[in-house]
């Protein structure tokens, strides 16, 4: 495919941490319901729905799963879905949110340099600088916290579960696609979340959700997972990891927006500050120079609907990306991606 930017990709990356930007609000309906029962619910729908989806468009010829892609889910799945949600639930026990936050925010500067040199390609000065500066944009918007040194670890933990959810991705993209990716991760990553739920709390892992609590569980299912991480990597693998890292950093700025539009605070000068240094750093970094090339694997999913449109698309920009998708519906800054 062609090598060019991608605008598509740049939305649907835009759009999906825009999404995870607005679960500070949800999380509060679901405060009460048992965590890891809760986020074991909301990725068996959203299991249910990208199965159903896979199986409508599978092609009678495709490939089967070659034997090493499948291993390579598991870890996914135990990394950026299951881990990324026990690091976070258990780091709010030891430190603040804004901690985790400030933590995780520092995302975007380890995309920008890790995803190109899996790509065996040096890293781009223009990329890696404007990482820093969305990061020094979330965490101002976010609050620099404080807190304890087994906090301080869980949320390097947690930074770890973010980076390989997009990183661990990028092989399968080109034979599997966002569809198949997404659901074959978040269906390896229920029984992960159940065990983990019983072991933390026993029989008590899941309940009858009040009504409020299913309308949560249902805006995490259907918009957060199935939705969100069907864009983010379609999004990896049109505009790449690096660049698709950068939109992290919107991450707390669309938390103030949603705080605002609600009416339930109106934003300080630190939240309204870390959001122009976010918007700087992805602006200086979807800029790119006309002589340095791409080199992006842009998937080969056909089935996929980000692929339907062979024409304009597939000339387009690729590069590669990271909800964030999974998210934890605890505490305010949790972020349930």
């Amino acid at each position: 495919m062609g090598q060019t930017t991608s605008i598509r990709g740049i939305v649907q990356a835009a759009v999906t941490m825009t999404i995870v930007g607005t679960l500070t609000a949800v999380s509060a309906t679901i405060s009460d319901f048992p965590v890891y029962g809760g986020q074991a619910v909301r990725y068996a729908v959203a299991a249910v729905i990208l199965l159903t989806v896979v199986r409508l468009r599978a092609k009678p010829r495709r490939e089967k799963t070659a034997r090493w892609e499948w291993p390579l889910i598991t870890l996914l799945a135990a990394t950026g879905l299951a881990g990324f949600n026990v690091c976070i639930v258990e780091g709010t026990r030891y430190t603040s949110p804004a901690t985790i936050g400030t933590v995780v925010g520092s995302v975007p500067i380890v995309l920008a340099i890790a995803a190109p040199l899996m790509a065996g390609r040096r890293p781009a000065p223009r990329i890696v600088g404007a990482a820093f500066v969305v990061t020094a944009g979330a965490s101002v918007a976010n609050g620099l916290g404080g807190g304890s040194l087994p906090g301080f670890l869980l949320a390097l933990g947690a930074l770890a579960g973010e980076v390989c959810f997009s990183l661990l991705a990028l092989p399968l993209l080109p034979r599997l696609g966002a569809i198949r990716v997404s659901a074959y991760s978040v269906t390896a990553s229920v029984p992960m979340l159940l065990v983990t739920g019983l072991f933390v709390d026993g029989g008590d892992v899941l309940r009858v959700p009040s009504l409020s609590e299913a309308a949560g569980l249902a805006y995490l299912s259907l918009v957060v997972t199935a939705g969100a991480f069907l864009f983010w990597y379609d999004a990896l693998g049109r505009i790449g990891a690096d660049r698709a890292g950068l939109f992290a950093g919107l991450i707390p700025v669309s938390a103030v927006l949603t705080t605002m539009a609600l009416g339930l605070r109106t934003p300080g000068t630190a939240e309204l500050t870390g959001a122009l240094l976010v918007g700087l750093g992805v602006v200086v970094g979807l800029t790119r120079s006309a002589d340095r090339p791409l080199a992006v694997a842009a998937p080969a999913d056909h089935d996929d609907p980000a692929h339907d449109e062979a024409g304009d698309d597939q000339h387009a920009d690729h590069e590669h990306h990271h909800i964030d998708g999974r998210g934890v519906a605890k505490d305010t800054a949790d972020q349930n991606i």
